[in-house]
């Protein structure tokens, strides 16, 4: 037999061609040895942790370095705590995860016995974005070494500070031909998407994803896509707006807005908006008394994605929207990447903060008269990454939960499922596909292999045609009842 070779056609771009080398030694590893032991993934997890530890200052200074201001506090909690978490977690359930499954065999193929064994799937491949470069690198790696995997990291073009950081602590964790860090733009996203992954992580725009999709395809490689959308905050009419206000303006304000599960518009009765408005803003005022200068409020990641939100805002205000700027300190936030949190009311469907996630500080606000009338506006759209419900009794938060479809759902509260580590996390339809987090993650980054295994005694010898023998007669009667 004669074996099969991938070969890659080389770029001249030395980048790209290092990575092209990385990922055969990674492939070169993995069947030399296919199968890590537990104790052999057990010391990558505590490395890993030991590792983030040792660089979580150095972290929380390149990603704000990145975005030109982070609230260190923000990357710490939603980054760095959460990935300490999520290492802990895999580290108590792996061995009982890795342990073969024994599965039960009908009569017609007795004697056997049957098990499935959770295999790594070999080389994964992981694209990470720039809103969370430390959380999102970190929580696919972990599923993915648990699972026995090799891993090589793509970090985003926009996060160059932080990539430089990753390469150092995980260069602490295990050598390059377990786990790598590359990071660029260009030539080289399109160059790591089209290697033959065993498995392609990406976590990105519904757009990008498409593209991430089809070079996937070019392989069959699986494809993980996590990829947001427009997250609905529906509050029922019998829920204090004020606490549903509160909630929602911290998952707004949280990271300006730059979070795939931010609430991305929210639907309450015509009656309440101007309740909600009022809410908002003294929320947003306890917790930012002043913006531009303020430590705790992050800003946009950089020119482009500042002017495609002005240009969301531009457009909403020439299509007769009203804007409501909750800007407590009154401040000039020209000449700076900050952008205070805008409420547009009156929006209507052919706006494109109504067409595109919005991803930063703007949040739309609808008004309805009825529950069924913002589900029907939630169903006839894209499924989301996530819903947001606001309400306290138990038969109607079943029946939205029954009658929407979306990643996730969040009761009374926004953004914090993600951070339950025994929830699984990822999109539907639109929003994407696949989950990781939990043992779902562990599933996800391993092959379920079927193993069936006979005994000296084989009945099926019996069974062989010509199909006229009286055991035939007797197995058909007994089988087809």
């Amino acid at each position: 037999m004669v074996a099969h070779v991938v070969v890659l056609e080389m770029s001249t771009n030395p980048d790209v061609a290092e990575m092209q080398r990385v990922f055969h030694a990674q492939r070169n590893g993995f069947r030399a040895h296919p199968m890590p032991t537990l104790e052999d993934r057990l010391l990558v997890l505590q490395r890993l942790r030991t590792s983030l530890l040792r660089y979580k200052d150095d972290l929380v200074q390149s990603v704000s370095a990145d975005f030109g201001h982070r609230s260190s506090d923000e990357t710490l909690f939603a980054e760095v705590m959460t990935t300490l978490e999520s290492i802990k977690y895999h580290e108590r359930h792996l061995a009982q995860w890795m342990r073969p499954q024994k599965r039960s065999v009908n009569p017609l193929h007795l004697p056997a016995k049957a098990r499935v064994v959770y295999q790594p799937l070999g080389v994964v491949g992981v694209i990470v974005p720039w809103n969370y470069p430390v959380f999102l690198a970190l929580g696919p790696l972990t599923a993915a070494v648990a699972a026995g995997n090799r891993v090589m990291i793509k970090m985003s073009g926009f996060t160059p500070a932080t990539a430089s950081v990753m390469s150092c602590l995980l260069a602490e964790v295990a050598s390059p031909d377990v786990i790598a860090v590359c990071a660029g733009r260009g030539e080289i996203s399109e160059a790591f998407a089209r290697l033959p992954f065993d498995q392609l992580t990406f976590t990105g725009s519904t757009e990008v994803g498409k593209k991430i999709m089809a070079a996937a395809a070019e392989h069959l490689t699986p494809v993980l896509l996590e990829l947001g959308g427009k997250s609905p905050a529906i509050i029922h009419d019998s829920y204090p707006v004020d606490t549903a206000a509160g909630r929602i303006a911290f998952g707004k304000c949280w990271n300006a807005g730059q979070t795939c599960v931010a609430p991305d518009y929210v639907i309450c009765n015509h009656s309440r908006l101007q309740d909600f408005v009022r809410a908002m803003q003294k929320h947003v005022q306890a917790m930012y008394p002043t913006m531009r200068e303020n430590p705790d409020y992050t800003a946009i990641i950089n020119e482009k994605q500042h002017s495609r939100l002005k240009n969301l805002l531009q457009d909403a205000r020439q299509k007769g929207a009203t804007l409501v700027e909750i800007n407590p300190g009154h401040e000039d936030f020209s000449q700076t990447q900050k952008m205070p949190l805008t409420l547009i009311l009156g929006v209507t469907p052919e706006m494109l903060v109504m067409q595109q996630e919005i991803f930063g500080p703007i949040l739309p606000v609808m008004g309805v008269t009825s529950l069924d009338e913002a589900l029907e506006f939630v169903r006839h759209r894209p499924r989301p990454l996530a819903l947001y419900y606001f309400d306290h009794h138990p038969s109607r938060i079943a029946f939205v939960s029954e009658q929407t479809h979306s990643g996730g759902l969040g009761v009374n509260e926004v953004l914090s499922h993600v951070g339950i580590e025994d929830l699984p996390f990822g999109g539907v339809g639109a929003s994407g596909m696949g989950r990781y987090h939990a043992h779902e993650g562990f599933l996800t980054y391993s092959n379920a292999k079927a193993v069936l295994e006979k005994s000296r005694i084989y009945p099926l010898h019996y069974f062989l045609p010509p199909f006229n023998k009286g055991l035939h007669k007797f197995l058909k009667s007994y089988f087809l009842r």
